[in-house]
């Protein structure tokens, strides 16, 4: 088993390249799946989250490979993000294993969802439902625990490199293994010298077009900020008092209350708002109970500016889709069904709208 394991680690370095582009073209094929066939909205998410463990486990095998490679220098630094997750990955075992159950449960949510609707009643899919939620609260709450900090999301470090710009490795050794013996071969001349006849295009602060702009202003974007020498796990601030907890607090819980009310509502006519309303009281009131971060830390910053713009997932969800959102986009794909282009947009949104209507995890905060 470890040897078949080794040879596909070796196999993937050895391909990265094209396995990278086969994952995408399959990502873009599964967005008009549904409704070209039956059960077609359960092949597509299936095949979508395949491809994002698999990716998950790509990732971190050459991550690892980047980190073992000392030749490897990537052109573009290392986003915030992924420094700050990836060290509390390396630092804290239990978070790296927290972390990684609540992505998969996130990517899988959604397909265990389609399978329990076409075998189980649909009590039993709520309750799973409802119990993933629950498992999902409990491992944010277990990282809000570990990291003493706002939860990012996603938690993991994501992939921030060209995988072409990888170096090739021997196909007779693992990459988990280190080389039996040390590479004695001359090293490579770059591409950009190995022709030194053509002269280098003048730079872009000596051209005409850029006689006016001053060094400083040239410069200025290039500087060192404090959060490129603030060391990785410091790029978030400790929640620091009971109400920056408290607004976490709340931000967690906020998807398994909105879930057990969806469920409380769907027995009773006469509370038919009460799901969205109270979710949305939760999203305000942790939104004004957070902090206000420094311009100088951007992670923060960034992740509250990705949970507002999240807010805008509330036009799809609940009362405000059945008597706003749904009857707009149908008369929008009525309108355009037969002008070109806006037509095949429109037929694409066609059949993925009843989708919105019979599954919670298509929309779910």
């Amino acid at each position: 088993m470890a040897f078949s394991k080794d040879k596909y680690e070796a196999f993937l370095i050895n391909n990265v390249s094209t396995i990278s582009t086969l994952e995408s073209s399959l990502r873009s094929i599964t967005w008009f799946l549904p409704g070209r066939f039956k059960d077609a909205e359960l092949a597509s998410e299936a095949l979508t989250s395949l491809l994002n463990v698999t990716s998950m486990y790509h990732d971190t095998l050459l991550a690892r490979i980047v980190k073992d490679n000392s030749s490897y220098r990537p052109l573009i630094p290392t986003s915030l993000h992924t420094r700050y997750t990836r060290a509390w990955t390396d630092k804290k075992p239990l978070y790296k294993l927290a972390s990684r159950v609540l992505q998969i449960l996130r990517f899988t949510e959604l397909v265990v969802e389609m399978g329990l609707r076409r075998k189980v009643s649909e009590k039993t899919r709520w309750r799973a439902v409802i119990l993933l939620e629950a498992i999902k609260a409990l491992l944010r709450l277990f990282l809000l625990k570990v990291t003493r900090r706002p939860l990012l999301s996603p938690p993991i470090p994501e992939r921030e490199f060209d995988p072409a710009s990888l170096p090739p490795l021997s196909n007779t050794s693992s990459p988990t293994l280190a080389p039996s013996s040390p590479q004695h071969s001359p090293p490579m001349t770059p591409d950009h010298l190995r022709n030194n006849l053509v002269p280098l295009p003048p730079h872009p602060l000596l051209t005409p077009a850029q006689a006016n702009v001053s060094a400083e202003d040239y410069l200025l974007p290039k500087a060192l900020t404090t959060s490129s020498v603030k060391p990785s796990i410091s790029l978030m601030r400790t929640l620091s008092g009971p109400r920056d907890w408290l607004a976490e607090t709340i931000y967690i819980l906020r998807p398994l209350i909105y879930a057990s009310l969806v469920v409380a509502d769907r027995k009773s006519s006469e509370r038919p708002n009460r799901a969205i309303t109270i979710a949305l009281f939760m999203e305000f009131a942790s939104r004004s109970l957070r902090r206000t971060p420094s311009p100088s830390a951007e992670l923060e910053r960034s992740e509250y500016a990705k949970r507002d713009k999240d807010m805008l997932w509330y036009l799809l969800r609940g009362s405000i889709w059945d008597l706003y959102t749904r009857p707009k986009l149908e008369s929008f794909v009525t309108r355009t069904a037969h002008t070109p282009l806006l037509g095949l947009f429109g037929a694409l949104l066609k059949d993925w709208m009843p989708l919105i209507d019979d599954y919670y995890y298509y929309t779910a905060p």
